[in-house]
């Protein structure tokens, strides 16, 4: 935020002088308004950062209007204020915080034309407060009835048929009559996409509020990269989304990754599974949030994975006597958390022992007889191809289905 610039009364109306300093103002009366209210100070920062163009916009037609000696109208008003508020509604933030935040926002811009008028022409500062209070007046009633309009929209009805639409498909239940409530006709093909996000948990008086944001944007974000009716089950922290048609290509889930997770704020991780017939939906979505969560386990970053991506690991997961005997394989290093980090770095630097070495901090020559001391204990040899691939495949297995025991170990108390 900027910081406030105190200057004395200059040459001109109160409107000019108040103008003058409109780009900073903006700043200022979105801090005291939306910025203000409460659980604003436990949300990411610029979280209503959106809101400022609309703030800005509102106050520089205003302000025109005075200076012709007009009314600022209430449509006028609707143009800047009804998106904004259809955005928080939608949020379900509080319509007393919306209130608040606008007489706040008011208080705000009294206080600047306040340090900026003349002493000696009261009545002009008498003038802008009692268009001031007017347009006031005007937001209050046209925030009132957007909040009241969102909330009893059809369109929200709409989207919670086409919630239980995709729930149907995806559990493979009859789905013909959702999809006519919902006006959507159901494709032969779908591409099933699973969403996961790495984020801490939000705190509990904005909990509601970051996950209804997070699914407007992910639906807006949706609506502009497919230009088709999308069905999804995002619960602001991971979900299932259909795509129509299933071809690959349809929608890049890179960019959709990549564009969630700046708007999000957080790693955001999609796997798709593409060219899914209509009947096989629920396999595939299991299959597909199998894998996100694998790729979120693995620490792997932003972006979009498919089969292909993981097919080493994915199969590695597979529960079987083959799993069993990995972990077991690893088993005798859990007891010595610098012989794990030792094989870690290992199989990320491969036959560098030298760069491997400086990463932990010890001579070369100590890295080696760890690397020994793995083979004594493993009986596998780190430094031998097929060793390397599988304590690499053991190690896996290790970071994906820790033991209790073992998690113990290699993290003590």
């Amino acid at each position: 935020m900027s910081v406030a610039v105190h200057s004395s009364p200059g040459e001109g109306s109160i409107v000019t002088r108040v103008l003058d300093r409109l780009p900073q103002l903006a700043e200022r009366i979105l801090a005291s308004g939306l910025g203000s209210v409460l659980p604003a100070g436990s949300l990411p920062e610029g979280h209503f950062l959106e809101v400022l163009p609309a703030i800005y916009g509102c106050a520089h037609a205003f302000l025109r209007a005075v200076e012709q000696g007009r009314e600022f109208t209430r449509e006028e008003v609707r143009t800047f204020v009804v998106p904004v508020v259809e955005r928080h509604a939608e949020d379900r933030l509080p319509l007393r915080l919306l209130v608040e935040a606008v007489h706040e926002s008011a208080r705000q811009v009294l206080r600047e034309a306040v340090e900026v008028s003349d002493p000696a022409a009261p009545g002009e500062l008498v003038e802008f407060g009692d268009q001031l209070l007017r347009l006031l007046m005007h937001i209050n009633a046209v925030v009132v009835e957007s909040y009241a309009e969102v909330e009893q929209s059809v369109f929200n009805a709409e989207r919670e048929a086409r919630r239980a639409l995709c729930a149907a498909l995806l559990r493979g239940l009859p789905a013909e009559e959702l999809a006519a409530r919902a006006d959507i006709v159901l494709a032969d093909h779908y591409s099933v996409l699973a969403l996961r996000l790495r984020s801490a948990e939000p705190a509990a008086e904005v909990a509601n509020l970051l996950t209804r944001r997070r699914i407007r944007l992910l639906q807006q974000t949706l609506d502009r990269l497919s230009l088709t009716a999308t069905l999804h089950t995002f619960d602001g922290a991971h979900g299932t989304v259909l795509l129509p048609g299933g071809e690959p290509g349809g929608v890049d889930v890179t960019e959709l990754a990549a564009e969630l997770a700046q708007r999000f704020g957080v790693d955001v991780l999609v796997a798709e599974i593409a060219g899914t017939a209509r009947e096989s939906v629920p396999g595939a979505a299991r299959q597909a949030a199998e894998l996100a969560e694998l790729a979120r386990l693995l620490g792997r970053p932003t972006g979009g994975y498919r089969i292909d991506d993981l097919v080493l690991e994915y199969q590695l997961t597979r529960p079987g006597p083959a799993r069993d005997r990995l972990a077991e394989r690893i088993a005798p290093l859990l007891r010595s958390p610098h012989l794990v980090e030792t094989l870690d770095a290992h199989l990320r630097h491969g036959a560098d022992r030298k760069s491997a070495a400086a990463e932990m901090h010890v001579h070369p020559n100590t890295f080696s007889y760890r690397l020994r001391r793995i083979a004594d204990l493993t009986g596998t040899d780190p430094g031998e191809p097929n060793g390397s691939r599988l304590l690499a495949a053991a190690l896996t297995v290790h970071r994906l289905y820790p033991t209790a025991e073992g998690d113990r170990m290699v993290h003590p108390q």
